[in-house]
């Protein structure tokens, strides 16, 4: 059982990461993940807890979040008639396939591997949101057959690589396809359902190397982290959503693009430089 003078800076440093992440995704409409995952990272290797895996016990402790944060979401935009259940239904198999593949695939590789992933991906995301434009189209509707589900796939593995939802991918995805912005939101919240719950299942069946391991853990599942980002954020996110309403969020989504961005590289630079 570890002492309150351990478990203390651990608590507080997670109430504030959850409190910073519910503003985020309450004004800027951003999934969690991306900022939860380097955030879980540097808060326990800050704290000591070096272990072998820690990258994939940030990864499976921020997918746990999104079990609950999409629930949320998936039930509020229905009662909107925003979600979109013809995408979801057809897309969700092939994202539930890669999300388990990303998992088998997660617990194999090293922190530094999975770090070097996050790093690249994060980049793209961010040069995305900083620089992509509403009117961008790879098609006017979504594609069926194969290329569904080979993109529903690496949707689900990449997401589970990054820890995330389906938010990053899942938004630009169908708008590139002519899904009005309104209802890809929507939609991803579904696919966050769908990666986050087969995902987080074959984490917690995981046995993640003891050393230095955060302290209950189960699996490669934080639970203390857990509990208080899905408490803090549940407290915060109506605080983002209501400064989103009177203000432009544009400029904010670039600031924080760029502020990803930095996060990326500096995760690569963590790995290449230390």
């Amino acid at each position: 059982m570890p002492e309150l003078s351990t478990l203390l800076p651990m608590i507080v440093l997670l109430m504030g990461i959850g409190g910073f992440a519910g503003v985020l995704a309450g004004l800027l409409g951003v999934g969690g993940g991306i900022i939860l995952v380097p955030a879980f990272y540097y808060a326990f290797s800050g704290l000591g807890y070096d272990n072998a895996q820690l990258m994939q016990i940030c990864l499976a402790t921020s997918l746990a979040t999104i079990v609950f944060t999409s629930m949320r979401s998936v039930q509020s935009h229905h009662k909107k008639g925003a979600v979109d259940w013809s995408i979801l239904r057809g897309w969700a198999p092939g994202i539930a396939v890669g999300a388990v593949i990303g998992v088998m695939v997660a617990t194999g590789l090293r922190s530094a591997q999975l770090m070097v992933i996050f790093g690249c991906l994060g980049i793209v995301i961010g040069l995305y949101l900083a620089f992509g434009k509403v009117h961008w189209r790879l098609g006017e509707q979504m594609p069926r057959g194969i290329v569904q589900s080979l993109l529903s796939a690496i949707m689900g593995f990449m997401s589970v690589l990054m820890g995330i939802g389906g938010g990053s991918f899942g938004v630009p995805t169908m708008t590139l396809f002519g899904v009005p912005i309104h209802r890809a939101v929507a939609t991803a919240a579904g696919f966050g359902l769908v990666i986050a719950v087969p995902s987080v299942i074959g984490f917690l069946l995981g046995h993640p190397d003891p050393v230095n391991l955060p302290p209950y853990t189960v699996g490669y599942v934080n639970i203390p982290a857990f509990l208080l980002i899905i408490c803090m954020t549940l407290l915060t996110a109506p605080l983002g959503v209501k400064v989103a309403h009177a203000m432009d969020p544009k400029p904010l989504k670039r600031v924080f693009a760029f502020f990803l961005l930095l996060v990326a590289l500096n995760m690569l630079r963590k790995v290449y430089f230390g």
